[in-house]
């Protein structure tokens, strides 16, 4: 089992995550948290994440991101590698567009890592 899917399992079974601000951290669990946190400090990334959460169908094609953002496919496709190589979302290829859907329990895991 991943340190993502270790994380997520203690989610999943109603525990919250030790918080940063409580509990030292191993060298995993901060390695983990650190791709997530690096993946949320982009302003376009955050945009991106913001529409997915807001998408109506929960999953938006990458062509649609085109406009809304002012940025090239290929910079989108680049934001979206980062976002899901930290897991907080997810591609499936339809054809030759991709459709992306938020993460929510990975998002929901960084957020109680920080937790007072």
């Amino acid at each position: 089992m991943t340190e993502k899917q270790s994380m997520l399992a203690v989610i999943e079974e109603g525990e919250c995550c030790p918080s940063v601000l409580a509990t030292p951290l191993a060298a995993g669990d901060a390695i983990e948290l650190a791709k997530g946190f690096h993946a949320l400090g982009d302003p376009i990334r955050l945009r991106v994440l913001s529409m997915l959460a807001a998408a109506p169908t929960g999953e938006i094609c990458v062509c649609e991101f085109i406009g809304p953002l002012g940025k090239t496919q290929g910079t989108i496709s680049h934001h979206l590698k980062i976002l899901g190589g930290a897991g907080l979302v997810h591609g499936d290829r339809r054809g030759k567009w991709v459709w992306y859907s938020l993460d929510r329990e990975r998002l929901a895991a960084l957020n109680a890592a920080i937790e007072a």
